[in-house]
């Protein structure tokens, strides 16, 4: 009676793990893998990584983050969406599926994924050289202007939010810079501290780090208000230059993953989302958590992919 009485204990001790895990079945029985678009480092990457570790407590198996980078993130954005759709295999995609398509870079759009939730949102920042001869939005606009054509401004890809971002700042301002792709925003930052190219326009939280060992210096971001992280950052608009952009990060699946196991990864993904120590290090990161279910984001989606195709239409980048 002992022996059964212990046995039935730990099942009940094991049960929370199971019913948590599985509402498809068994599922899951073995480790997922979450595909993220770009390099290691930057800021879709930590995003991956944290709630990644999070969700893993509800899953109760090991999320791996596999980092498949190239063609501007037109390769890890296929590898989700041709996935097998079993549950095993997800991703986390980003703003560039809105922007890839209009550039002939891939032949796909968001609606060919089963989007499950929005995750974060990240206002892009001009940052420079900390050696740089400016120090305001207005300088650098300035040096640019007497200086045309040899400023370098590193994005993550042609296309990309950071491209679109430098873009607008150049539109609006009035200059002419070089655009630098890079597979990622830490190759581009990386480029930056060592001098190699003038500016980037990536997030705040993709520039900490150099910012943090005094390598850089931001001068605006563009975002409606500062950021709660950095209140000392102006925006682009108290300077006068009206730009304000911002990329995304979501959850999405291959299409056609079972009901309910799709169920069961969304319950897990928004319990992660909800986790103390996944906002912990997302406040560690510098990074806000931006939930949206999901047909709130497959709304989101739908018109952000009309305002991108506005934007870089309007600034020539397609026809």
């Amino acid at each position: 009676m002992k022996r059964i009485a212990l046995l039935a204990l730990i099942g009940l001790l094991a049960a929370p793990a199971i019913f948590a895990a599985g509402r498809g079945g068994e599922f899951p029985t073995r480790n997922i893998t979450m595909i993220s678009p770009w390099a290691a480092g930057g800021g879709t990457d930590a995003v991956a990584r944290a709630l990644a570790a999070a969700a893993e407590r509800h899953l109760g198996r090991t999320i791996i983050v596999e980092n498949r980078t190239g063609g501007g993130g037109a390769i890890g954005h296929a590898a989700i969406r041709h996935a097998r759709p079993d549950g095993y295999t997800m991703g986390i995609f980003t703003f560039e599926i809105n922007s890839m398509p209009q550039q002939g870079l891939i032949d796909f759009s968001w609606e060919d994924y089963d989007p499950l939730m929005l995750v974060n949102a990240e206002a892009a920042a001009l940052t420079v050289h900390i050696d740089a001869p400016f120090n305001t939005v207005a300088e650098f606009v300035a040096y640019a202007r007497a200086n045309p054509g040899t400023i370098n401004i590193g994005n993550s890809a042609p296309g990309s939010v950071w491209h679109i971002a430098a873009g607008l700042l150049a539109d609006q301002a009035g200059i002419q810079v070089t655009h630098i792709p890079f597979e990622g925003a830490a190759p581009a930052v990386t480029a930056l501290a060592g001098g190699h190219i003038q500016a980037v326009t990536v997030s705040l939280n993709e520039v900490r780090s150099q910012l943090d060992a005094g390598n850089v210096k931001v001068l605006g971001v563009m975002d409606t208000q500062r950021s709660p992280m950095f209140p000392n950052v102006p925006t682009l608009r108290e300077q006068g230059f009206d730009v304000v952009i911002e990329t995304w990060r979501g959850l999405a699946l291959p299409r056609g993953v079972d009901p309910a196991i799709r169920a069961t990864i969304e319950e897990a993904f928004t319990a992660a989302m909800n986790d103390p120590a996944f906002l912990s290090q997302m406040a560690t990161l510098n990074l806000v958590p931006t939930f949206m279910d999901g047909p709130a984001f497959r709304n989101f989606l739908r018109d952000n992919k009309n305002s991108v195709t506005s934007t870089m239409r309007s600034l020539g980048m397609i026809n």
